[in-house]
């Protein structure tokens, strides 16, 4: 005989994700019940905690999450473009969440330790390679970040064009770039070194010097300045 599927109304009205989280606060919900107050609904033949605990678990945790293309999510059974946007945009505001803070204070950086903090909740978990320019002011505060290229880089690609025009635009008076190495070895490639000699040589000659190169790893980090790349 074919077990019955637990429904979320079969289940205790205080211990309800949502029951709980006006009662309770949204501190006490787990992630599984947080992603299901999110996803709303299940799929045929399963609620919708035990969907949201099944996505957890097959995107290999919130770290996964917020690295899983739609191409990701969708492969998940059940999961069609109604949900997965969902999961995708909660994935976004994430990422976006954890730089507001960056973009609203405008922090004085002084190393590149202090920068690499910043970087690392949006930069050490992406699964492809992300160029990131940092626009400074005469203070040395963050007046601007962007991420200028995406996909594997090489010189060929990282175009000085495109990074000093937003930085000219910017008002700039010095940048910095920064991009990870989704294997978590943040060790800069000849071609990392290369790209960052070209910019420094273009900076010096429009007057927006390139301060450093920030490569980011797993919570690990290497400064082509503190290498004397620069």
């Amino acid at each position: 005989m074919k077990e019955k599927t637990l429904k979320i109304l079969d289940i205790p009205k205080s211990e309800r994700p949502q029951e709980k989280l006006i009662s309770q606060g949204a501190s006490v919900l787990t992630n599984t019940e947080l992603l299901a107050l999110i996803l709303r609904t299940g799929v045929k033949g399963e609620n919708v905690i035990n969907l949201s605990q099944r996505i957890i678990n097959e995107l290999n945790g919130l770290d996964g999450i917020l690295t899983a293309s739609l191409e990701d999510i969708k492969s998940i059974r059940g999961i069609k473009d109604s949900k997965g946007s969902q999961i995708l945009a909660l994935a976004e505001l994430v990422k976006r969440i954890k730089t507001l803070k960056t973009k609203e204070l405008n922090p004085r950086i002084s190393n590149p330790k202090e920068l690499a903090k910043l970087l690392y909740p949006e930069m050490s978990c992406l699964n492809q390679e992300i160029l990131k320019l940092i626009v400074l002011n005469t203070k040395n505060e963050i007046v601007k970040t962007k991420d200028v290229f995406k996909g594997g880089l090489n010189s060929s690609l990282v175009h000085p064009r495109e990074i000093f025009n937003e930085a000219i635009k910017s008002s700039a008076a010095s940048i910095i770039i920064s991009h990870n190495h989704p294997s978590g070895d943040p060790t800069p490639s000849k071609e990392d070194i290369a790209i960052t000699k070209r910019l420094s040589d273009c900076g010096k000659l429009l007057g927006i010097n390139l301060t450093d190169h920030i490569i980011i790893g797993n919570n690990k980090y290497v400064s082509l300045r503190e290498k004397g790349i620069i």
